[in-house]
């Protein structure tokens, strides 16, 4: 492959995760590396918002210091967007800010819909004769992204879900009297995923453990059958955790709770409040019983305190296979974890074609689910228990944890203004 000179250009999208930013930090560590085929290593702050309104910052300005701590800083140090490529004039801007600014590295941190804007790129500069290499890496929380074992960002998430359910069951042991429903509402839109990682939190050889229910979106809702295994659960235990998924639906295939008349700009309904559905269910229908809801929010994304070491090594190794694979000359491809058939868990990272893994869903396996649909099989825990161990060395600023500021120091605009709206 003949060797492409050039300056490289990363963006990051979509709802951040613990580790998005040691994906960045992956990126720059090898685009270092290669200093014939590199040139400038330039951020495009807020995604694909970023490249239409020429807004760029010099990453190879940043210190060594803000870059190691990228490692472990949650949110995405570039800034984030959920922008949809509308319409051609918006590619037509993209490439001609590409030309301006030399850009023949793409690489775009994000999950299902970065990955189709990534594509969309990908073929448009194809079309207009301009060589560019593309590389995704994948970036989500809800480990929904196809092809891929697992995706950087979920096994940290999960980490932090099944600590706090392991903490907050002791709370509600304390208190409970076979009278105590706590309901924790989890991320999770189409796909049970981070749900289901709260079963982590149960002692082996320990069912009666929290979580004692888990609602996924893979199973349709059924009330009846809810309020009966709540009472089975109060029956047997002093208080009863239930863990839902956000994207929680009823037979109809409507969701539970979320308000579906607010969407965003790729047509997704805004959820949240499946917390307050089911706690008015379990008060319809139990006397004398309490009910506790906790929304685990935006935090359970944010929460690097709680990573995982796994997690965090394999976002940097993404990102820096991705810089690898580009100037090995492979393009219109997303970087995935494969993970190996050997006695001790480990991952190597490939690659897999952008048109198979854009806007797919890997939705949670049916055979992982319990007969009652509310409980989660073993085979899920020797899925998952490899992506939550160790933890990441933190730098401490007075007690708490010290993060990555960048400088974001301004590169040129070159090109005129453009309107995005």
């Amino acid at each position: 492959m003949e060797t492409l000179k050039g300056n490289l250009l990363v963006a990051q999208s979509g709802g951040p995760t613990p580790v998005i930013n040691a994906s960045l930090a992956g990126v720059l560590a090898a685009a270092l590396q290669f200093e014939d085929e590199i040139g400038e290593i330039y951020g495009a702050v807020n995604g694909v918002e970023g490249i239409l309104s020429e807004n760029l910052i010099d990453l190879a300005a940043e210190s060594q210091q803000t870059v190691r701590l990228l490692k472990t800083t949650p949110g995405a140090a570039l800034g984030s967007c959920r922008y949809k490529l509308k319409k051609e004039q918006d590619l037509a801007r993209i490439l001609e800010v590409f030309k301006a600014h030399d850009i023949r590295y793409f690489h775009y941190i994000g999950g299902n819909d970065s990955q189709d804007s990534s594509k969309r790129i990908a073929d448009y500069c194809a079309a207009q004769g301009y060589e560019i290499r593309v590389v995704g890496v994948p970036k989500t929380i809800d480990n929904d992204l196809v092809l891929t074992d697992h995706c950087p960002g979920y096994g940290s998430t999960i980490k932090y879900i099944a600590t706090s359910v392991r903490e907050l069951a002791c709370d509600c042991e304390s208190l409970g009297r076979h009278d105590l429903v706590t309901i924790i509402e989890v991320m999770g839109r189409s796909a049970g995923w981070i749900a289901a990682g709260s079963v982590l939190a149960k002692r082996r050889a320990c069912p009666e453990d929290a979580p004692h229910l888990v609602l996924l979106p893979e199973v349709p809702f059924d009330r009846a059958a809810f309020v009966e295994a709540v009472r089975n659960v109060l029956s047997l235990n002093r208080h009863c955790v239930v863990v839902a998924a956000e994207g929680l639906k009823d037979a109809d295939g409507n969701y539970l709770g979320a308000n579906t008349a607010v969407l965003d700009a790729f047509g997704h309904p805004r959820l949240g409040g499946v917390c307050e559905y089911l706690k008015e269910v379990v008060e319809e229908s139990f006397a004398g019983v309490k009910t506790r809801t906790c929304r685990q929010g935006h935090i359970q994304r944010t929460a690097s305190h709680c990573a995982s070491k796994t997690d965090v090594d394999e976002a940097f190794m993404a990102g820096a296979a991705a810089v690898k694979a580009a100037v090995a000359g492979e393009s219109g491809k997303m970087v995935i974890l494969v993970r190996e058939e050997k006695d001790r868990y480990q991952v190597k990272a490939e690659l897999a074609p952008l048109d198979e893994v854009a806007n797919g869903v890997k939705t949670f396996p049916q055979n992982w689910i319990g007969e009652n649909g509310m409980t989660v099989g073993f085979q899920f825990a020797k899925y998952a228990l490899p992506l939550i161990q160790g933890a990441p060395q933190l730098t401490d600023e007075a007690g708490v944890p010290k993060m990555a500021i960048l400088d974001r120091v301004a590169v040129e605009k070159l090109c005129p203004p453009y309107e995005t709206r």
